[in-house]
């Protein structure tokens, strides 16, 4: 029985009784879910509070399908994300093709950045043409996220 995607809203960040309500457990199953599992490592803004990103959201979702819902063992399930995020296989995100996509482009930059040195000069060319690619669109993703900040301060000015 497949449960319907749940729907991320588009922020930037989510409190934990947000992600409580959108994953459907409670704050003690996320705090202990962060203890035994080093891929959800939400943030901690000034206040000590937990900051979690959509990624973490995601992730949080993911945890909860492979226990709940595909009844994986806590260390069935860590061993499974594990090979998913190091296999460079899609991971599935509760059907979020869109983030299995970045996650596989990401994949690629950073295996061109960590291939081992080469004598061949075409090669180590074409791989800092890669580098240089993959570098160029994490500092626009970077600058788009800048410009929803500085519109969301303009904002909250008001």
């Amino acid at each position: 029985m497949s449960r319907p995607a749940v729907a991320i809203p588009e922020k930037l960040f989510f409190k934990i009784g947000e992600v409580c309500e959108l994953a459907g457990v409670q704050a003690h199953v996320l705090r202990y879910w962060e203890s035994e599992f080093p891929m959800l490592a939400p943030q901690k803004n000034r206040a000590g509070q937990r900051v979690y990103r959509k990624r973490d959201v995601e992730m949080a979702l993911r945890i909860k399908e492979l226990l709940y819902e595909d009844q994986y063992t806590i260390a069935g399930a860590k061993k499974r994300l594990t090979s998913e995020l190091r296999g460079g296989g899609k991971v599935k995100v509760n059907g979020n093709e869109e983030t299995s996509e970045s996650a596989a482009h990401l994949d690629k930059v950073i295996d061109a950045v960590q291939a081992p040195p080469t004598n061949d000069r075409h090669n180590v060319a074409r791989r800092s043409a890669e580098e240089r690619q993959g570098l160029k669109q994490i500092a626009s993703e970077l600058r788009e996220l800048l410009a929803i900040l500085e519109q969301e301060n303009k904002g909250r000015a008001k």
